[in-house]
């Protein structure tokens, strides 16, 4: 009978794995069709939300039924309450790479403001914190997932920066005002991106620790 309750649980987990995988693909691809004009493939990206919708759903529903019907232990049930909650912040990750999409459609119609650099950066830091910790989640490494936590600072750097810098394009030339607060947007995503990225990761050092991070600066900081 155990070995049936740990199909179940591997279940679950394979659905969070999967919901983390296609969110990053969302990401990737959001950000690609920004850096490209690519308004086909930005249009893909929101017509797809709906598979992360329905993703979070099903995590959630496999979760309280096996808690309803199984009596958890302490770590089977952790690993539910984690995997709910890592469920949510990916849903939120989704709805980003959703309102990057909708910006790039956009931006699509312009002369694009200046280079893509700083954005597909911030993107590529974004989305490896997001492997990361769903990768921990997987392997328990609690040090990878503090890792993730300590490198929300990186993005949060280039986020000031690019904000800095869109509002000198909005001050000296005002006519750019519209497709720098398009920028500055779709830089908050990102931000907000490698945030939902750390929630999981604290989330990740409770399931294997029991350790609740989240308000540990010390921790965090190493």
């Amino acid at each position: 009978m155990k070995r049936f309750f740990d199909a179940e649980l591997e279940i679950f987990r394979s659905n969070l794995i999967l919901m983390g995988e296609t969110s990053i693909r969302q990401v990737r691809d959001a950000v690609k069709a920004l850096v490209e004009g690519d308004v086909a493939l930005a249009d893909r990206v929101i017509a797809a939300d709906d598979e992360i919708d329905q993703l979070e759903i099903r995590i959630d529903e496999e979760a309280m039924r096996y808690m309803n019907l199984r009596a958890p232990v302490a770590t089977e049930l952790r690993l539910v309450i984690v995997g709910m909650k890592a469920s949510h912040d990916l849903e939120r990750v989704g709805d980003e790479a959703t309102t990057i999409a909708k910006r790039a459609v956009r931006l699509a119609a312009e002369p694009p403001l200046k280079p893509y650099i700083d954005i597909p950066r911030m993107a590529t830091i974004a989305l490896e914190m997001l492997r990361d910790a769903l990768d921990c989640f997987l392997n328990g490494d609690t040090e990878k997932a503090l890792a993730v936590v300590r490198r929300d600072s990186e993005v949060d750097a280039i986020n000031k920066q690019l904000y800095r810098e869109l509002s000198s394009y909005m001050i000296e030339r005002p006519a750019t005002t519209t497709r720098a607060l398009e920028l500055m947007f779709i830089s908050k995503s990102l931000e907000r991106i490698a945030d939902h990225a750390c929630n999981i990761a604290e989330e990740m050092v409770f399931l294997a620790q029991a350790k609740d991070i989240r308000h540990r600066e010390e921790l965090k900081k190493g």
